[in-house]
């Protein structure tokens, strides 16, 4: 199994990106891993949020190969400890021959059509963080998820 990340838009905070590089560079130790990103929609004042996540989830599905496995970060999604997560990922690493690709979309969320594709949405907790957060925190998680299932000593219960 491949993991990709696939972000609507950059991260912008310099610190913010330093620290996901941190993470996001200890993961392919363990397991193929990448971040994507699209870039961000040029919005109008004319553009309604529908049309702006319309047009965000048809670069999303643009990304996608036949047999992706199409995880959603969603606020919606189920919430898992850190071993439940690692012990899922260990779970999808046996069941997809192919790639894990786990989303952030963009400010408003995704089109209908992309959570149609999607086979789970994953809600880090039921608050709101901004999406470069939510990159971090999903970096250091799948970094987490790598070190409970090889026993090293990172995570800490």
């Amino acid at each position: 199994m491949k993991i990709i990340l696939l972000c609507v838009g950059r991260t912008r905070r310099k610190d913010i990106a330093e620290a996901i590089e941190t993470y996001a560079s200890r993961i392919p130790h363990y397991i193929p891993f990448r971040i994507e990103c699209i870039p961000d929609i040029k919005t109008t004042q004319a553009m309604t949020q529908e049309s702006q996540k319309t047009l965000e989830g048809e670069k999303i599905l643009a990304q996608l190969q036949t047999g992706d496995f199409l995880m959603l970060l969603d606020e919606r999604g189920k919430e898992y400890t850190s071993r439940e997560f690692a012990s899922w990922l260990e779970k999808k690493n046996i069941e997809l021959p192919g790639r894990l690709v786990l989303a952030i979309g963009g400010p408003y969320g995704f089109s209908k059509d992309v959570y149609a594709r999607a086979g789970a949405m994953l809600s880090l907790s039921r608050m709101t963080f901004p999406h470069e957060l939510v990159r971090l925190f999903i970096v250091e998680q799948l970094y987490r998820a790598m070190t409970i299932l090889r026993g090293e000593p990172y995570h800490h219960d």
